[in-house]
């Protein structure tokens, strides 16, 4: 019986032969990855292991989430950071200054390969499945477990392929693709599985749309997203590495949960009402919904593409009076293209605030957290009760057309309907 991209690669990283969902397995990692906020209670049960790192190249601390800290308790956080990653001579720790968005940079910097077992103390670590690797979250514990010994244990996913045909229509993008699936399969409706994107629609998809949706892979409950290699996943790689990867590919008679077709052409410009990434309406219906603040940037949406669909939008436009817009590139790399392509000048003029890049208000850290009864429309991810602020508090999710459009009007609105 043949396997899927999932179960081959687990397979090759456990030694074994073939793997079979529901299987208990230990693998060895490629990539352990840790943040300011999950880093520092996994130093401490590292160190109740009492040994050193397995491979300090392997192991990749950024601190993103309180980034520039906003408080004596996240600078203690970095600092713990900072100062293990001296202690261990980790080469992938980023100070403030070099670091961005963890999900934004490792792929930026070519650190994370198809064909690896990359696991994060992050669960939107499974956006690196958009270059055809196995990518998953971890808890602090199973992070420490990996920094000493280079390996964690799975139940191998069963997989539920998505068959992707058509072509995305004008202003629609990834993001609109996965809460369109959300929508369908609802936030448990992958549990534990492996969402595996096929079908002829993967090749009209950009990298950025890959990662946008690989990344909300976790909303739908899934273990991991994951896309095969295709030319665009190795033009994107050229620039970033010269690494030797293994693609791998799913066999003609591997076995799936389910399938479900899904045509590109057929997908409008969506909006995830409060307070779960399933209430997915088209954002055509939602006119009439007053906001107060928008958010262009995450881990799922602060690449440089997102930042040119959003200046696109606002160039020679002024950001209503009642929103506040604040815009959040994924790493310097961002930062340094927006400068140079004039999209930092479109944004202060149209009105709207331009930071260096964090995970900011995403999680209610800090840089721009919502007031009682304020809404936001934000191409984060989740947009659960308080998540970014009071708990009386909306989250809209929005792609960048959507969140751009909706800037200018001060409500809801879908970016066809500006002229």
């Amino acid at each position: 019986m043949g396997m899927t991209i999932t179960e081959k690669i687990l397979a090759q990283h456990a030694g074994l032969k073939e793997v079979k969902p529901g299987q208990l397995i230990e693998c060895k990692v490629d990539i352990v990855l840790g943040n300011d906020i999950t880093t520092p209670p996994a130093i401490t049960e590292f160190e109740k292991i009492g040994t050193g790192v397995f491979d300090n190249e392997k192991i990749v601390l950024v601190p993103d989430h309180f980034t520039p800290n906003k408080d004596i308790k996240s600078a203690e956080q970095v600092k713990r950071m900072r100062e293990f990653a001296k202690k261990h001579k980790i080469t992938h720790f980023f100070e403030i200054g070099k670091m961005g968005i963890e999900h934004v940079l490792l792929t930026e910097l070519g650190i994370t390969l198809p064909g690896q077992v990359i696991i994060g103390a992050d669960s939107h670590t499974c956006t690196y499945g958009a270059l055809g690797a196995f990518a998953t979250g971890v808890g602090s514990t199973d992070m420490a477990a990996s920094m000493a010994t280079g390996e964690t244990w799975f139940k191998v996913p069963s997989s539920i392929k998505i068959n992707l045909t058509g072509k995305l229509s004008k202003w629609v993008s990834g993001k609109d693709v996965i809460l369109t699936l959300i929508g369908m399969i609802g936030v448990d409706g992958a549990r534990y599985q492996a969402l595996e994107f096929a079908g002829d629609g993967v090749k009209e998809l950009t990298m950025a749309d890959r990662f946008t949706i690989s990344n909300m892979a976790i909303e739908a409950g899934g273990k991991n997203g994951i896309f095969p290699v295709y030319e665009k996943t190795r033009e994107y790689l050229k620039y970033r590495t010269d690494k030797k990867y293994t693609e791998y590919y799913s066999d003609n008679d591997a076995v799936y949960e389910r399938v479900l077709d899904i045509d590109l052409s057929k997908i409008v410009p969506v909006v995830s009402l409060p307070h779960l990434p399933e209430n997915v309406k088209p954002a055509a219906e939602c006119s009439n919904i007053k906001i107060d603040q928008v958010v262009i940037g995450s881990c799922t949406n602060g690449r440089i593409e997102d930042m040119k669909k959003a200046a696109d939008i606002l160039r020679g436009k002024k950001v209503h009076p009642d929103v506040r817009v604040i815009i959040i590139p994924g790493t310097q790399e961002v930062v340094l293209r927006s400068v140079e392509a004039g999209y930092v000048k479109d944004f202060i003029e149209a009105g709207a605030a331009f930071s260096t890049p964090t995970c900011g208000p995403c999680l209610g850290g800090h840089m721009g957290i919502l007031a009682e009864g304020e809404r936001a429309v934000a191409t984060t991810n989740r947009n659960f009760i308080g998540r970014m602020g009071h708990v009386k508090s909306e989250v809209y999710l929005a792609s960048p057309e959507v969140a751009a459009a909706s800037a200018i009007t001060g409500y809801i609105t879908s970016p066809e309907v500006l002229k």
